[in-house]
């Protein structure tokens, strides 16, 4: 209709009226342009809110995944003290109770995080379509961590290689039996470790296994350098865990503004 228009214009040489049916087509075009943009700006601020939404779940996973090793290492830690005492021939620290804590602060937990996974899928295209800039920031912050000082492969120490080396395997396969990780009855995938191990080794056994933990002193040093990494660790984890708890906080306030 208006190209017919246009052309009845041309015939007649009407100069005023080609030039307003042409810039009608050209503000159709620019509008139509527009909208669609407009549109597909709106589904992809959808969508990226609709992974914020998701990503809850995983924030709350992760925290409790914290306060689960942070109550794991510190029953290895526990052990750990038991331990050392050990090697200190402390009168109230049997030989029994020195070689199970000097294995049972060898264990070790810890959560497999990747920031770059999370990353790749919150890219720089859905980071901008967040308009709230406190919500933006915080997830900026959170996926700029470095998640390789909180991964479970920092606290696989000299320790725990070096006295596994000492301990005989029939004495470590019995603790684990005995006093391993174990898992609660709700399912739930983190285990814990006992606080308390009720094991009771053959006492020729127990006594043999300690005098051989005692004739290599470097454990000592060893045990207090892999427990230092483990309070560096659950450091960071805090750090990490602290700004997780503050990109969901500024998720349900954004959501409360839409």
């Amino acid at each position: 209709m208006i190209m017919r228009r246009v052309s009845a214009g041309l015939r007649r040489q009407d100069w005023m009226a080609i030039g307003i049916e042409l810039l009608i087509v050209v503000v159709g075009v620019f509008a139509g342009t527009w909208v669609a943009n407009w549109n597909e700006a709106r589904v992809e601020r959808e969508n990226t809110i609709r992974l914020l939404d998701q990503f809850k779940s995983e924030i709350r996973y992760q925290v409790a995944q914290y306060e689960f090793l942070r109550t794991y290492m510190a029953t290895t830690g526990n052990y750990a003290k038991v331990a050392l005492a050990g090697w200190e021939r402390r009168p109230q620290v049997s030989d029994n109770e020195f070689v199970i804590s000097a294995y049972q602060a060898s264990q070790v937990a810890g959560a497999a995080i990747n920031t770059q996974n999370w990353a790749s899928i919150f890219g720089s295209t859905q980071v901008q379509n967040i308009r709230d800039p406190v919500l933006r920031g915080r997830l900026i912050r959170l996926l700029s961590l470095d998640s390789s000082v909180i991964d479970y492969h920092q606290v696989q120490s000299d320790y725990r290689q070096h006295v596994r080396q000492v301990i005989p395997d029939d004495v470590q396969s019995a603790i684990r039996e005995r006093c391993g990780d174990r898992f609660k009855a709700d399912g739930s995938s983190a285990p814990f470790l006992p606080p308390t191990c009720d094991l009771v080794l053959p006492a020729s056994r127990a006594r043999a296994t300690a005098a051989a933990l005692r004739a290599h002193p470097s454990l000592v040093n060893d045990l207090n350098w892999h427990r230092s990494l483990v309070a560096t660790m659950l450091d960071q984890y805090r750090n990490y865990a602290t700004n997780l708890n503050a990109l969901g906080k500024a998720i349900d306030e954004s959501r409360q503004r839409r």
